[in-house]
């Protein structure tokens, strides 16, 4: 398998599942090619990957933080008005 093969596919992999990948981490997928199978074998092929896992919680935090800084500054403003 070419080089560009293995990109393409991690390219489409990354495309269907968008939701795995945090957008601030540029090039976030690397890959490389041994071309030389293991004995006994045509191919073989190893994945690894760095979770995302805690993308939701951040994700998570960041809205709860918005939401109680939106009330506070809401709060605020209704005191000011009421003075």
């Amino acid at each position: 398998m070419s080089t560009k093969e293995v990109d393409e596919q991690m390219l489409n992999v990354q495309n269907k599942n968008p939701s795995y990948f945090v957008e601030w981490i540029p090039n976030n997928v690397k890959s490389t090619v041994c071309d030389i199978p293991p004995v006994g074998l045509k191919m073989a092929s190893t994945f690894i990957g760095n979770s995302t896992s805690i993308q939701e919680m951040f994700r998570l935090s960041s809205s709860s933080t918005r939401m109680q800084l939106r009330t506070r500054r809401e709060s605020m403003r209704k005191t000011r008005s009421n003075q």
